[in-house]
């Protein structure tokens, strides 16, 4: 009776020992594809030759519509953009400011750890690099009950608002000269923006990260509607054989994520007064 007993015991510690081992490496990856819709009229001129506009369509969409990976496991995950190799002829049709305003909306690999609610990311600045830390966003999820299917994965839906004062690519358009006519008023730069979140997450995956900022669901999170952004999965992979390191980021100069808004509206005004005054605009002009 007493041998029963402690073969018993051994066999529940030899399965807890074995379920902790399994948690600790426990690994997935999800593939996702983001597409931001941005008006290629708010960045040139009205009388902007139709070849040049296509250029700029072009940079436009190689700017926002890219393609992620995330790596994650019980408490930390690493999202950043999969590496390509540039098109030839894609630099041209923007010049250097253009390409510098490209990276500079690009972040780099952002860091989430459920466990302590930290929340880093490198980022790249007008030749300038930042740590930008802070905590995990707090999103006060409402769920709806609607379902639906993405790939094999049974979905539900839920649905969050936030209040942001980040600067986005959109802030840097040049003003409109005087007599320009224009569909809406030039908002403040860094003005605080609503921004209404529509989440679809799955339960077969008992994780609470997704893409980007977003987490805080029973699941993994599979596709975000934010705004003009759009962000699907297209692929998961459970346990991959090889394993990923997820690193901390560590490179740059540690900020807050306020103080960053703040660096970023500021060059964004500056950027903005210069295009006014080449355009004709207080201070300066042509001729």
């Amino acid at each position: 009776m007493k041998a029963n007993y402690t073969k018993l015991i051994f066999l529940a510690l030899l399965f807890i020992t074995a379920s902790v081992s399994q948690a600790q490496n426990f690994q997935g990856k999800a593939f996702y594809m983001s597409k931001t819709s941005v008006d290629v009229d708010n960045f040139g001129r009205p009388d902007m030759p139709e070849d040049r506009k296509k250029q700029m369509q072009e940079r436009l969409k190689s700017m926002f519509e890219k393609n992620y990976e995330l790596t994650f496991n019980q408490t930390e995950s690493i999202y950043k953009e999969e590496e390509t190799l540039e098109t030839p002829g894609q630099g041209g049709g923007g010049g250097r400011g253009f390409s510098m305003m490209s990276s500079s909306f690009t972040g780099g690999p952002l860091y989430k750890n459920i466990k302590t609610k930290d929340l880093l990311q490198e980022q790249e600045f007008f030749g300038k690099q930042f740590l930008v830390k802070d905590e995990l966003p707090v999103y006060e999820w409402k769920m709806t009950g609607e379902t639906k299917k993405i790939g094999q994965y049974t979905c539900f839906q839920a649905t969050a608002t936030i209040q942001s004062k980040a600067v986005g690519f959109e802030d840097f358009r040049p003003p409109k000269r005087d007599g320009e006519e224009s569909e809406e008023t030039e908002s403040e730069i860094g003005a605080l923006k609503e921004i209404n979140i529509v989440a679809w997450y799955t339960m077969q995956i008992p994780i609470n990260q997704g893409p980007g900022e977003y987490w805080g669901l029973p699941g993994l999170i599979l596709e975000v509607n934010a705004g003009k952004t759009t962000i699907l999965c297209s692929k998961i992979v459970m346990n991959p054989e090889e394993k990923t390191t997820i690193k901390v980021p560590k490179k740059g100069k540690e900020v807050s994520k306020e103080e960053y808004n703040e660096i970023v509206k500021k060059k964004t005004e500056e950027l903005r007064n210069n295009f006014r005054n080449r355009r004709g605009g207080p201070g300066g002009g042509r001729r």
